[in-house]
């Protein structure tokens, strides 16, 4: 298959089809609802000579994303392509609910059938996108921007890594956890230390931040101290050991437990849920830190981390330099939609929908790449 690419107006790059690796069975109506389908052979065959204008939209204030990989695939799988009038916002823009953020403009029959494929990718780039935008802002609450890493490889399918990092990228994240998640863009995964390698320490968590540091000098030492379960102990530990070396420790206790600093103060408890990386640990964190001299030492948080909650720490002026956010960042909130609105030039669309020109739509240019 030839690589596809394409401009905006001013020479600006889009990302290609070769970024977007597409499956070949694209072509072949295999991802496609069978109706599409058949309305393309209807098409073919009776109105072989109509021209459609159809249009995409969603239903919320979103941050969109999706459009390149939408624009790279009816470039690569339309028919005639090159004869398509295609019209569109760009990755990044704000948008707001029954906005036009794409028109196509052609033949049904030369890319009508994938009307869904589009619709799915600009929900879920667009959802992915909306998250992390909506949570880099709670993160900003007090004033102060804290960088947000995003860390949703185990809450999806591998395949959709690198296009959901690219959304998180686009969102605002300051990193991403795996190298597939920064593919689209050429950077690297961003990330320290698992429990796991602090089991095959013996729980050691000194011994396991000395064989990390060994093994990778050069990298900024970012320390997991909930391992124990004693995150200010292990925390001073390590500090003690490493000093100025040491840049931060992560949290990630478990929502179900309750560390040891309030087992061992139970005069503290009562006023507050005592579970996980809750705001009173880390306030104490901090303030042990800090008494010993370790004040550059950041802390990092991470474990059931949503907007919500990040926005109530940073109300309550939670001491936390960094958020690691997982789950909550995939949830799919935002849907697209694809209707027919003109015909041939002239208003046609189902009742309650209508074209609705958009003056900050650009138009896409269609040329091969060498």
């Amino acid at each position: 298959m030839k690589e596809i690419s394409r401009k905006l107006k001013g020479d600006i790059e889009r990302l290609t089809n070769k970024t977007f690796k597409f499956d070949e069975r694209i072509a072949e109506g295999w991802f496609s609802a069978v109706y599409f389908l058949k309305t393309k052979e209807i098409a073919e065959k009776f109105l072989p000579n109509n021209k459609v204008t159809m249009q995409f939209f969603q239903k919320r204030d979103a941050v969109l994303c999706g459009t390149d990989e939408a624009i790279a695939l009816l470039h690569t799988f339309a028919n005639n392509p090159d004869k398509l009038e295609i019209y569109s916002l760009k990755d990044g823009d704000k948008i707001a609910p029954y906005e036009t953020v794409l028109t196509v403009t052609g033949p049904y029959q030369d890319f009508g059938y994938l009307e869904g494929i589009i619709d799915g990718i600009l929900a879920r780039r667009t959802s992915v996108a909306t998250n992390v935008y909506n949570v880099v802002k709670a993160a900003r609450t007090s004033g102060t921007q804290k960088p947000i890493i995003f860390m949703g490889d185990r809450d999806d399918h591998y395949t959709q890594q690198a296009g959901d990092g690219y959304a998180a990228f686009i969102g605002g994240s300051t990193a991403q956890a795996t190298h597939a998640m920064n593919e689209w863009w050429g950077k690297e995964g961003m990330g320290t230390m698992p429990h796991a390698m602090i089991q095959m320490f013996q729980g050691d968590v000194v011994a396991a931040a000395k064989a990390y540091n060994e093994m990778y000098p050069n990298d900024d030492l970012m320390v997991l101290v909930d391992y124990n379960n004693d995150v200010i102990n292990d925390s001073l530990r390590v500090a003690r050991e490493f000093g100025d070396k040491l840049k931060g420790v992560r949290v990630d206790t478990s929502k179900n437990m309750v560390d040891k600093y309030f087992l061992r103060n139970q005069h503290l408890m009562g006023k507050f849920d005592p579970r996980g990386a809750n705001p009173e640990l880390i306030f104490a964190l901090r303030k042990a830190l800090d008494e010993e001299g370790f004040r550059h030492v950041k802390i990092i948080v991470s474990g059931g981390f949503d907007e919500k909650r990040i926005r109530k720490f940073e109300e309550h002026g939670v001491p936390v330099d960094l958020y690691g956010v997982g789950r909550s960042l995939l949830n799919i909130g935002v849907s697209f939609t694809g209707d027919n609105v003109l015909l041939n030039g002239e208003p046609q669309a189902k009742e309650g929908r209508k074209y609705r020109p958009n003056p900050r739509l650009e138009k896409v240019e269609y040329f091969e790449q060498s």
